[in-house]
């Protein structure tokens, strides 16, 4: 097991190995060309932890779950999130929870809204999971008939907009949800090339720069307007509170003050994204991978319908539904759509011996490590049953981070993982998803989030 030094690096420390030309891995072009394949090149050579430069930046790769808790638990706070990608992708979420580098304002903000994504908490939201679900396969069941595939990836992009605007708003939402994945979509993508190669300066008005600012004007004026209704209107008598009425509310135990509008409106669109976002890639992975293993969805529909009976499932069937959770599980190993984040070291450090420089980038990239050969059998291979309790007891924790560790772990942790099983649920009740005649594979897209490549395209059929 590697073992640790804390404090200040000694003499006689070890250097991290770094990616030289020689090593035929590849340099800028080959990262911007395929960055999977060019880390996963990088772990062949070097193992588990080496440095690379393609952008220029000093950046090191660690991939085993020791690092990794070192890294995000052990030494969390000389790891902050002033690194290259957030610096990235802070155009679009400022100040709220998911990049924000000050940690005296993170600490503030996580106090104030951590209550408010317990698993309690979150049961009181589950209805709005489960209803727009319903309606969903409404819509799918009157536009989908015999032999026409319907495009997956979207309409789950649709309904995932649809719960969180139900949740955070108690809003229905129509063709302005549609203006969000548009605005998303385009940043999204712009961002992504940008990490792969950081030319020319996102401050440079070129075309590409000038959509990505109009993009992220579509979505905030989308937050805006729910945000300015709330504050001009009651909630309706009788209707559940909403997240935006308890964040509008809450304050800090310490300080007794609450957040100003333009904090709440950046919290609220870091929420937007990250619920839309992870439940869109999630879902439409795991229904394509259901979707060529049927053995597993088998399994699945027995399960639901065991427990189920033919109706709705609530809150309090989660812990009823095991395997259904393993299907979500597992499609997060094998898929996370936050599938890299970063830390950036405030001071020197050592791993396993290794000098870790003050200012370095460290990088963890979670679809590398759900694939690790020392900790998962026949990895590329869609197995549920990885996460039965026996398994999932004998791996080392850090080893699947779908959500992050540490003081920093996903604040919709909850709400994210009861979603992905209610949905799953509701449309494996009644209906499969199978792919159309010679429909190709789908390969993953590594943007800032990791995307099915032209999206997932199935047929519906009834059970």
């Amino acid at each position: 097991m590697p073992t640790y030094v804390r404090g200040r690096p000694q003499s006689g420390l070890k250097e991290i190995p770094t990616v030289r030309a020689r090593d035929r891995i590849g340099g800028t072009l080959a990262f911007k060309r395929d960055q999977l394949g060019f880390l996963g090149r990088g772990i062949e050579r070097h193992g588990d932890i080496f440095r690379f430069r393609p952008l220029g930046i000093p950046m090191v790769l660690v991939n085993h779950p020791d690092y990794i808790r070192h890294v995000l638990v052990d030494e969390g706070e000389k790891y902050d999130k002033n690194a290259v990608l957030f610096k990235v992708v802070r155009p679009v979420l400022r100040k709220g929870l998911i990049a924000n580098p000050d940690m005296e304002l993170w600490r503030r903000q996580r106090r104030m809204m951590a209550p408010h994504f317990t698993p309690r908490t979150v049961s009181t939201f589950t209805r709005n999971m489960t209803d727009e679900a319903e309606q969903m396969l409404v819509r799918w069941e009157a536009n989908y008939g015999r032999g026409k595939t319907l495009d997956v990836t979207d309409e789950i992009g649709q309904l995932a907009l649809r719960i969180v605007n139900r949740s955070l708003f108690s809003a229905q939402v129509g063709d302005i949800a549609q203006a969000f994945e548009r605005a998303f979509g385009v940043a999204n993508g712009i961002l992504g090339a940008f990490f792969r190669f950081p030319f020319p300066p996102l401050s440079v008005p070129i075309p590409r720069h000038r959509r990505l600012r109009a993009a992220i004007a579509d979505m905030d004026a989308f937050v805006s307007t729910f945000i300015n209704r709330r504050l001009h209107e009651q909630v309706p008598t009788g209707e559940e509170t909403d997240l935006l009425t308890l964040l509008l509310h809450t304050v800090d135990e310490e300080d007794g003050k609450g957040m100003d509008l333009e904090q709440l409106h950046h919290e609220v669109l870091n929420i937007c994204i990250g619920a839309y976002e992870t439940t869109t890639n999630t879902l439409s992975w795991a229904f394509y991978l259901l979707a060529r293993h049927p053995e597993a969805e088998a399994k699945l529909h027995a399960e639901v319908d065991e427990v189920l009976g033919g109706r709705t499932p609530t809150f309090d069937d989660l812990p009823r539904l095991p395997y259904t959770r393993m299907v979500a599980d597992e499609t997060l190993r094998i898929y996370s759509p936050a599938y890299q984040f970063m830390r950036r070291a405030t001071d020197d450090d050592v791993i396993d011996g290794y000098r870790v420089p003050a200012g370095t980038n460290m990088l963890i990239n979670s679809y590398l490590l759900h694939r690790h050969p020392d900790f998962w059998d026949e990895p590329e291979r869609f197995v549920p049953e990885r996460f039965a309790p026996g398994p999932t007891a004998a791996r080392p924790k850090h080893v699947y981070v779908p959500f992050g560790s540490g003081h920093r772990v996903c604040i919709g942790k909850h709400f994210a993982l009861a979603e992905l099983v209610l949905v799953l649920a509701t449309v494996a009740r009644r209906h499969r998803l199978v792919p159309p005649p010679g429909a190709p594979e789908v390969q993953p897209e590594a943007l800032i989030t990791l995307h099915p490549k032209g999206g997932v395209h199935l047929n519906l059929e009834y059970r």
